[in-house]
């Protein structure tokens, strides 16, 4: 079950943040192979004095946190950031405009259901 922490500068429409963060998960669900039910996202919008963001970046830069359980190759990192920009590309964020962070914290690390992600069946492989 990834996390995904998205950071935008205010002033979205609410069309235009629901097409965000429908190009992340979909980019997940097709690069990283989650199922397409496993879906754990937060939106915050800042003003501008509150969301600094790198010289020669537009008002659209995005900042993507991924928060997501060890194990995947690094091919499939690779394939899942390609992915995530040429989505958000798609829907005129270019890939200029956007960062992404892949954190994977240990699975003992992650508490789901009351337990430790290591002692839990995900349903789905993390070695891809």
């Amino acid at each position: 079950m990834p996390k995904v922490k998205i950071d935008i500068r205010r002033g979205r429409t609410g069309e235009e943040k629901q097409q965000i963060m429908d190009a992340i998960h979909d980019a997940m669900v097709e690069s990283i192979k989650i199922p397409k039910h496993d879906r754990l996202q937060i939106l915050h919008e800042h003003d501008a004095d509150q969301f600094m963001i790198p010289e020669g970046k537009s008002e659209r830069f995005t900042l993507v946190e991924i928060s997501m359980y060890p194990g995947r190759s690094i091919e499939t990192k690779r394939l899942l950031l390609k992915t995530i920009a040429k989505k958000l590309e798609e829907i005129g964020i270019q890939a200029h405009d956007t960062m992404v962070i892949l954190n994977e914290p240990p699975l003992d690390h992650w508490g789901v259901d009351g337990k430790p992600a290591s002692e839990m069946q995900f349903g789905y492989r993390l070695d891809v």
